[in-house]
């Protein structure tokens, strides 16, 4: 069993062992034990040794440990307190006192947290579990600002939403609002038989790139109320959908047509910039 160096199946087990740890499916609990894995994700993240790595979920370490190697720092957010508590000394074990001085160590929510110690970061890589994955990284857009890019492992199903363009059969709220912020992609996919223990799904990697939100006098919170408003009735044309939250259906149709959107199409054609178009009308009506 090797002592330094990334995490093998034997010395993930062992660390569970000393922790009493048994993963839970409510946490999402499933780690890496790949060391081939953990570097192929490194590598699609794109992380350089100029880069302060924001990494949520870190679980026992073994991404922690392939970050350390090529980022300047990583602050790693867990909400486990007693994963969080062990590692720093994981880090110590494997890859020295200098990697340990590298890593901050938070032990938190992290939909929940709101400010961070250091440096901020430049990129956000996340191994996250399907059922927080897309409000976690919708508070991280919206939080934390000056990170441009990022690597996120979730679900397949949901790899597949966060990435898909509007028309695609996948695409609806996560889509919609991940694009106000970044442009995604799904640059892989990650088979269960590299996680302990093994889940029934496959993962999805994908990598998002910040860029400027849309160009509208708009807030953000107008422009997703549309996009729920939008796909909670996702077979309705858009003048059915947003009459709730326009008004009336006649409302409805005036502001989404001066926005030079077509009343009769569905949610799921629309891209971030008609959302937004269909919001600055509605301001424009209430005024």
């Amino acid at each position: 069993m090797p002592e330094t160096g990334l995490l093998d199946p034997s010395s993930i087990r062992r660390i569970a062992a000393e922790l009493d740890l048994r993963p839970t499916k409510q946490r999402g609990q499933n780690f890496v034990i790949d060391p081939n894995t953990v570097r192929r994700i490194v590598a699609l993240s794109g992380v350089t040794g100029d880069d302060v790595v924001l990494e949520i979920g870190p679980g026992l370490g073994s991404l922690t440990l392939g970050l350390l190697e090529v980022a300047r720092a990583v602050t790693a957010v867990e909400i486990e307190r007693s994963l969080a508590d062990r590692l720093p000394k994981t880090v110590a074990e494997r890859l020295g006192a200098d990697a340990e001085s590298r890593l901050s160590v938070i032990s938190a929510d992290a939909m929940r947290i709101q400010d961070l110690p250091g440096e901020a970061p430049t990129a956000v890589v996340a191994n996250l579990p399907y059922n927080v994955s897309v409000p976690v990284l919708l508070h991280l857009l919206a939080r934390f600002p000056d990170w441009s890019s990022a690597l996120v492992m979730v679900q397949l199903e949901v790899a597949d939403r966060l990435a898909a363009p509007p028309g695609n059969k996948t695409y609806g709220v996560p889509s919609a609002k991940i694009a106000w912020y970044a442009a995604a992609r799904r640059v892989g996919t990650v088979p269960p038989k590299v996680f302990w223990p093994v889940p029934n799904v496959e993962s999805g990697l994908v990598r998002l790139e910040r860029r400027d939100p849309p160009a509208t006098d708009a807030p953000r919170e107008k422009v997703f109320a549309v996009i729920d408003a939008a796909f909670a009735q996702r077979r309705k044309m858009l003048r059915a959908a947003l009459a709730p939250l326009l008004g009336s259906a006649a409302a409805s149709s005036q502001i989404i047509e001066a926005a030079g959107v077509d009343p009769q199409a569905r949610g799921e054609v629309l891209d971030i910039n008609q959302f937004a178009a269909v919001a600055s009308s509605w301001m424009a009506a209430s005024s």
